[in-house]
C-alpha cells in the first residue's frame, strides 16, 4: 500500500493518496509484525487496515469502475475475511 500511495502522489500531487497509502500500509505491516511475533492486537490492526482500505476503496471502484480501485476493493475484501474470520474465533 505504501508504495502505490506514493505513486499516486508522485503523479496526481494527491495527498490524499500518500496519507491513506502511508496509513494502511503501516497497519497491515504493524498487524503482520505483531500476529508473526505472537504479540497481542495483530489481528484487530490488520482489520483495521482492511476497513479503512475498504471504506476508502469499494465506494470508488463502484462509482468508477476503474482498476486500481477494484483491486484494492478485492485486497480489501479479502482482508476483511480473513482477518474478521480469525477475529470471530477471539471472541
Amino acid at each position: 500500500m505504501v508504495p502505490g500511495g506514493t505513486i499516486g502522489f508522485v503523479k496526481t500531487g494527491s495527498v490524499p493518496s500518500v496519507a491513506a497509502g502511508w496509513t494502511v500500509g503501516i497497519l497491515y505491516g504493524l498487524g503482520g509484525y505483531r500476529l508473526q511475533s505472537r504479540q497481542s492486537y495483530g489481528v484487530e490492526l490488520a482489520l483495521l487496515a482492511s476497513v479503512v482500505l475498504g471504506g476508502a476503496s469499494i465506494p470508488r471502484a463502484l462509482r468508477s469502475g476503474k482498476p486500481v480501485p477494484t483491486v484494492l476493493s478485492l485486497i480489501s475484501i479479502f482482508g476483511l475475511l480473513v482477518f474478521g474470520n480469525a477475529f470471530r474465533k477471539t471472541l
